[in-house]
């Protein structure tokens, strides 16, 4: 921890009594995961809850986290259940189940150390993305009456074989910029036992309607995904969400 953690972060909790506190970090070594320390510190306030569906998992990471005790127990504590529990995104998405909030000091407040036998390894890629899922389901999908998974991809073709067979039924079509992929114009769930089996129009981003679940990793196509959704005006937390 570095001067001043525990003195800032309880004054922003005693403003947000039921929201998880987190900080900015220094990772090291230096250059350690260097996309998710920059997406730990740069996200802003309104994407520590709109952000919570992504693979990077809690929008303030554990290490960072004060709250009083009066919240922790309400939240439930950690589950116990050892190596491969992911045990800080399961009370992290308790936390905003009982209504509670995220909040960020803007310092760098904590040096996060990485190493290669860290416990975060243990967890296997598949229970984090069945968690997010669920999650994505309980919170977003079931407000919505249809939406379109941009991304025709891998990604997104996983997310909509993940879903319920009702939030399968809501999705109106695939998005993408890839030709070819617009060009053959559906995608077949071929694993469906319905006859006929389901197709699923694939649209270029610009023909396609909200609301979005959005299957693009973040911080990785120069900020041309982040300019196309500016520039359709979609507004993040109501429009889309991201899920990559």
């Amino acid at each position: 921890m570095l001067p001043l953690r525990v003195h800032l972060q309880y004054k922003m909790s005693v403003l947000h009594p039921r929201s998880l506190i987190g900080c900015m970090v220094r990772r090291i070594p230096e250059g350690s995961t260097e996309r998710y320390t920059r997406w730990i510190n740069e996200i802003t306030q309104d994407q520590l809850i709109s952000q919570v569906y992504t693979s990077h998992g809690p929008t303030v990471i554990m290490p960072s986290w004060f709250c009083s005790r009066h919240w922790f127990d309400r939240v439930g504590s950690f589950d116990e259940g050892g190596k491969g529990v992911p045990e800080d995104l399961l009370f992290f998405y308790q936390s905003l189940r009982q209504g509670g909030g995220v909040a960020r000091v803007d310092q760098c407040l904590l040096v996060y150390r990485y190493h290669e036998k860290a416990a975060t390894h243990s967890v296997l890629e598949e229970t984090i993305w069945n968690l997010r899922v669920d999650f994505l389901q309980e919170r977003v999908l079931c407000r919505w009456e249809s939406f379109t998974i941009w991304n025709a991809g891998k990604q997104g073709r996983k997310l909509y074989r993940s879903l319920s067979p009702a939030n399968q039924k809501k999705v109106k079509a695939f998005c993408d910029v890839d030709e070819n992929k617009i060009r053959k114009g559906f995608y077949t769930y071929e694993e469906s036992k319905e006859k006929p089996k389901p197709k699923i129009p694939v649209l270029h981003y610009k023909e396609a309607s909200s609301p979005f679940i959005v299957c693009v990793k973040l911080d990785m196509t120069g900020g041309v995904l982040e300019e196309n959704l500016h520039a359709l005006q979609l507004r993040e937390g109501v429009d889309y969400y991201h899920f990559n």
